[in-house]
């Protein structure tokens, strides 16, 4: 086997809002695998190392070289130990699977990658000024989403709660189901307060209320909480199977989040998996900004799960720049269509 990358720059089209500030563009690296004795010269994997600058255990000086490092020593990738570097295993891992079912983009094949069915997801709402945030909201309604997500954190409090009953007057629990994420953004000394407030609004669940590295607090917020919990950032950098266990032992929260790119590739996300079911824990799982390419191998494995409430899986669209791809939203549908072509054109590998 043989393996070269190139870095990638996503633009988004908007810039987006969250509590860590406002974002206009995402750095990414693909990465492409191949055997040069193999009869069909079409015939490679692609995947998406997708780097999360400033919330990725992974973000350290040396990623590109590690990366570099794991392309030249491709052959020998089940005894590289990346569990440090969440997203060049995720990567690798989509690469090498890929590859492995044909090389022709098919990461884990079903009949969503058959384009036979689609995934229900979740319309996601960022941060702006209210105005803006309420346009948003309107385009989703309109656009037929029965689960919307607001990240809230950034504006005043007051505000979004005015956002949240805005869509309760005209549409109860059973018609749209309404889930928040903070991002961290409360302190621990307000948080159930803040807590007690959104739970009048009849929400799913809320997304890390506090910042992750807290588990005595966040545990204590799950206990009391008159709102499910989901821990989102809280999962990244927990790396091995025990360490994985203690955390929802001792925190006990009513859901995870799971971001394959940020929580171990998908090895890493099965064992959350199997250790949010033995916890009695719910889940879902959320893309983190990726290409197509990264968000292909994430809808991808999502089709195999037996999952049962929508998926955080509808940031596509947000660029200009994105690889074209067989992705289609309809709707609250992730589909993909084969007839569709990939491109990846214009790159240069390294």
């Amino acid at each position: 086997m043989k393996a070269s990358y190139t870095p990638y720059t996503l633009h988004f089209k908007v810039p987006s809002g969250t509590s860590r500030g406002i974002l206009t563009d995402k750095e990414t690296y693909l990465v492409r695998v191949w055997d040069d004795a193999d009869p069909d010269p079409d015939r490679f994997g692609v995947g998406e190392c997708a780097l999360f600058r400033g919330l990725g255990a992974d973000d350290r000086p040396e990623y590109e070289s590690v990366l570099q490092q794991v392309c030249r020593e491709i052959d020998r990738y089940d005894t590289l130990d990346l569990a440090a570097w969440s997203s060049i295993r995720f990567g690798v891992e989509t690469a090498l699977l890929d590859w492995r079912h044909g090389g022709r983009r098919v990461v884990y094949p079903s009949d969503f990658a058959d384009g036979q069915r689609g995934i229900t997801i979740n319309g996601l709402i960022w941060m702006g000024d209210k105005r803006t945030m309420a346009a948003r909201i309107e385009e989703k309604l309109a656009a037929g989403f029965s689960c919307i997500k607001l990240k809230i954190g950034a504006i005043d409090f007051d505000d979004e709660c005015d956002l949240l009953a805005f869509i309760r007057r005209r549409y109860p629990r059973e018609v749209i189901e309404l889930r928040v994420d903070a991002n961290g953004a409360f302190a621990p000394d307000r948080a159930l307060e803040y807590l007690k407030r959104l739970s009048d609004y009849d929400l799913h669940s809320i997304e890390q209320p506090i910042r992750a590295g807290q588990w005595e607090a966040m545990a204590r917020l799950c206990e009391t909480s008159p709102l499910p919990i989901a821990l989102d950032e809280e999962l990244i950098g927990v790396n091995g199977a025990a360490e994985k266990r203690a955390l929802l032992e001792t925190v006990a929260p009513q859901y995870v989040v799971l971001k394959p790119s940020l929580v171990g590739g998908f090895t890493g996300t099965q064992e959350w998996i199997d250790a949010a079911r033995v916890a009695g824990a719910g889940w879902w799982i959320t893309s983190a900004l990726e290409s197509n390419v990264g968000l292909n191998a994430i809808a991808q494995f999502t089709a195999t799960l037996p999952v049962e409430m929508p998926q955080g899986l509808g940031t596509g669209a947000l660029y200009t720049n994105n690889i074209p791809s067989p992705l289609e939203q309809v709707g609250e549908q992730l589909l993909y269509n084969p007839a569709r072509e990939w491109d990846f054109s214009g790159l240069s590998w390294r």
